[in-house]
């Protein structure tokens, strides 16, 4: 049965709109995005399959060109498509932290770092240089490293805050692994780097760990 034959009120597009996104599925949101089926499957059973394949929605959107294209009802212009869609979100949460304090608006601090960094397959590390007023400045990512750990200098963590002119930094780096939990190299690191900072008085505010759940605050856990 096609889409257009299901009761309105079950039709994905329609019921975003009457009801939020929030309110659908990994699939049906999936399904507005694929817009069409193939031969035998509407777009929300394609989607269901997909996200089988995958064997999540979280897979699926950070899969490579080449994983992505080799499934069923998906090729290079949808890549585009999805790229530009993760894009846009990044860039929408960076401008909303550009707004406000950083301090005031925590859970956005958050899911900006989460968008940045829980995709990356190597380990990354990187700053949110803050103003005065704890307003973001700039982010940018200052080392990369493998799959367990990133080498960090003091010494360009202070050139690209004094760039910016920043008053305070956040830190922040993944863990490929998943697990947010920090180890006791992250906290000396960040101790170094607040006691080297401080000779600039550029304040150290926090330290965000990204894994699968929600970044893991060292402020939070008095570890600052």
């Amino acid at each position: 049965m096609s889409i257009r034959d299901w009761p309105v009120a079950e039709r994905p597009r329609e019921k975003l709109l009457e009801q939020g996104a929030a309110s659908l599925s990994d699939a049906e949101l999936l399904a507005i995005f694929l817009r069409t089926g193939v031969t035998g499957r509407s777009a929300v059973d394609l989607a269901r399959h997909l996200l089988r394949d995958f064997g999540s929605l979280r897979a699926l959107l950070e899969a490579d060109l080449a994983t992505f294209s080799r499934h069923l009802g998906l090729g290079a212009a949808k890549f585009a498509q999805l790229q530009a869609v993760l894009e846009m979100a990044r860039r929408h949460l960076a401008e909303r932290i550009r707004r406000d304090s950083a301090l005031e608006s925590p859970q956005v601090v958050r899911d900006y770092l989460k968008a940045c960094l829980r995709h990356e397959p190597h380990e990354v590390f990187g700053c949110l240089f803050l103003d005065a007023k704890h307003r973001v400045l700039a982010f940018e990512v200052l080392f990369q490293g493998t799959v367990d750990g990133a080498s960090v200098y003091p010494r360009q963590v202070i050139k690209r805050a004094l760039a910016h002119n920043a008053a305070a930094v956040i830190l922040t780096h993944n863990h490929p692994s998943g697990v947010s939990e920090p180890s006791q190299a992250d906290r000396l690191l960040t101790q170094r780097l607040k006691e080297a900072l401080a000779h600039v008085d550029v304040r150290v505010l926090d330290h965000f760990v990204v894994g699968d759940g929600e970044p893991l605050s060292m402020a939070e856990l008095g570890w600052l």
